[in-house]
């Protein structure tokens, strides 16, 4: 009989992934007062650069209105366990666009490129819904005001102006008033913007949304403290009534020594 080899068993250690990495705060950039928008984990911090996340303007504002506008911030910068990022797009919800489409009306998507004035490259992609149908020539009338129209705005704006007209609806609202003068609108959005080439942000750029305070925060700074209230309050009945009756007696026996 051949001797029978003893064979080693051997046990792989299996290392544990996750306890090597850590945990990194994803900062809003400056327009929006560089607020915490989630959490990454990372083994390395270089892994990070390019990483891109997706919020709602009611998840930093707590605006309920702006539910629908999502905003997309890519990772540009890690110091320490702080991650920052930039603007990097623009969207509107699927199912809020589905909304704005009716039956018998025209629907006019663009697409437009133009370059703010701190050097970024912008694309937007605004929505024409019309009241009625229309021709191919009045949609190419409208095109064609869209597009000179937010090149001259856009040329005199930064992105962080661009970013606020485009949540406040201001740069939607000039639209629908200069394709007016062609047919009636009924609605005007700007569907997603894009950010091509980022440039150089301007050193002076404020905070362009504040976090809206929650009802119960402002009613409770509101409410002041009542002061202290000077009167006696009596909480059993039987017990003033047994006040008011020594009182009564003891003002008779007075008016008995008097008399006397």
């Amino acid at each position: 009989m051949p001797a029978t080899k003893k064979t080693k068993t051997t046990t792989r250690k299996v290392k544990d992934r996750w306890r090597a990495k850590e945990w990194y705060k994803i900062h809003a950039p400056k327009m929006f007062n560089e607020m915490q928008i989630g959490e990454t984990p990372s083994g390395d911090p270089s892994s990070l650069v390019g990483r891109t996340t997706e919020v709602t303007v009611h998840d930093l504002t707590g605006d309920f209105s702006k539910m629908h506008i999502k905003l997309k911030f890519k990772v540009n910068d890690v110091t320490g366990l702080d991650a920052h990022t930039v603007f990097v797009g623009q969207d509107l919800t699927s199912d809020y666009i589905r909304r704005l489409t009716r039956r018998k009306r025209t629907k006019t998507d663009h697409v437009v490129d133009a370059r703010t004035k701190d050097g970024f490259l912008v694309r937007v992609k605004p929505m024409c819904v019309t009241e009625k149908r229309i021709q191919a020539s009045q949609e190419t009338a409208i095109r064609t005001i869209m597009t000179s129209h937010l090149h001259k705005t856009i040329a005199d704006m930064s992105i962080s102006d661009v970013v606020k007209s485009v949540i406040s609806g201001d740069m939607a609202k000039d639209l629908s008033r200069s394709t007016k003068i062609i047919v009636p609108t009924k609605r005007i959005e700007i569907r997603r913007t894009e950010v091509l080439e980022i440039g150089t942000p301007l050193p002076d750029e404020k905070a362009i949304v504040e976090p809206q305070a929650s009802e119960e925060e402002g009613s409770a700074q509101e409410v002041k403290p009542e002061e202290p209230s000077k009167q006696v309050v009596v909480e059993d009945v039987s017990e003033a009534g047994e006040i008011e009756a020594s009182e009564s007696v003891e003002g008779e026996e007075l008016t008995k020594d008097k008399e006397e």
